[in-house]
């Protein structure tokens, strides 16, 4: 009997709505707080050890690096984006936006881009690319830096 009250005690805490109804023993609510004593104990020891995750100082502001940092590209890429230098990352993302506004995706196979004029000057004249390509074809424009 000890052992099933171990096994059971927090599925008394589960129904102790239904059983609100019937009247409670004393031997019930002994237990139903010693139950909530040793929750409450367990809840803080597993608040020591959950840790919270660090936030930014707000005196330190953060340098984009790698493909987050803005770096000097091409001119026909800057006429396409309209700015002289741009992060790959946002590069990637106006064209991608350009090509849904335009409806440039194969409808049959939406892994391909259908280039018109402006795409073809940025993707070496190609009439077609697939989007894996995208980026490949991206890198001559993005002007390296030492």
């Amino acid at each position: 009997m000890a052992s099933t009250a171990r096994v059971f005690n927090g599925c008394r805490t589960l129904f102790a709505a239904a059983k609100s109804a019937t009247p409670k023993s004393t031997a019930t609510a002994a237990t139903t707080t010693a139950a909530s004593k040793k929750k409450s104990s367990m809840k803080k020891s597993a608040e020591k050890t959950v840790k919270k995750p660090k936030q930014p100082s707000a005196e330190k502001p953060v340098k984009p690096i790698g493909i987050l940092k803005p770096s000097p590209i091409s001119p026909a890429l800057a006429h396409f984006l309209g700015v002289s230098e741009s992060a790959r990352t946002d590069a990637v993302k106006k064209i991608w936006e350009y090509i849904k506004s335009n409806e440039l995706q194969n409808p049959t196979n939406k892994k391909e881009i259908i280039c018109d004029e402006k795409l073809k000057t940025i993707f070496d004249g190609k009439d077609r690319v697939g989007f894996l390509e995208i980026a490949k074809l991206l890198a001559p424009h993005f002007v390296k830096t030492a």
